[in-house]
């Protein structure tokens, strides 16, 4: 059976997890009502990381028209991508710290390239943040053309994680990484997607449908 945990996240369980059962062992033995405090302190955080870095299974709809949400969370801008970007729209999904992290891919597809650029860790939800954060850009080949998912950085979130290299191929709703701590999900597509979601809709990753193929 599959631990619900992503792997990336289970030393963040484990850590506080040992420290609170050692805490409270010693509290048990010697006593001191800092140490159960601080037991119980490390175990609502290691219940936290757990939370955080949850994986639940999902299955993808079976439209081979639609483009799935690339992560949970609140869309927050849909539009034209920007200078130097003419015929590309862009859906920007925020990902608070109580939404599943997991990113997912939004359509079955060749990843043709993997970019990471440093940045810095401004509030995920500004504008500006695709452009100064820390990210990742992933570029993919699909049966209906070419679409990139961005995993930006926020300012908690400091490790961007990408599981996949150039050449890979992913299913459509299979998980290719996460983003620890709060952050953001940009999915950039070609205009001749017509998109069906708009500012302010909640969006689940690998299961709502985000825009379709014209």
């Amino acid at each position: 059976m599959r631990l619900p945990i992503a792997p990336e996240g289970r030393r963040f369980v484990a850590a506080p997890l040992t420290l609170a059962l050692l805490a409270l062992a010693v509290a048990g033995v010697a006593g001191g009502e800092f140490l159960v405090w601080c037991g119980w302190a490390l175990l609502f955080g290691a219940a936290f990381c757990a939370f955080f870095f949850r994986d639940p299974e999902r299955r993808p709809p079976g439209d081979r028209s639609a483009l799935l949400a690339p992560a949970d969370g609140r869309v927050t801008e849909v539009g034209p991508a920007g200078e130097g970007e003419p015929g590309t729209q862009r859906v920007s999904i925020f990902l608070s710290i109580f939404d599943v992290h997991i990113n997912r891919a939004p359509a079955a597809g060749e990843v043709r390239a993997v970019r990471y650029r440093q940045g810095a860790f401004k509030a995920a939800f500004r504008k500006d943040a695709a452009d100064r954060n820390e990210r990742n850009e992933l570029e993919m080949t699909t049966e209906r053309g070419m679409i990139r998912i961005r995993q930006i950085a926020g300012v908690v979130a400091r490790r961007i994680v990408c599981r996949v290299r150039t050449g890979d191929r992913l299913a459509l709703g299979e998980r290719f990484g996460l983003i620890r701590f709060g952050s953001r999900t940009d999915l950039l597509l070609p205009g001749s997607v017509r998109v069906t979601v708009r500012p302010g809709d909640r969006v689940r990753g690998g299961l709502t449908v985000i825009g379709k193929w014209e």
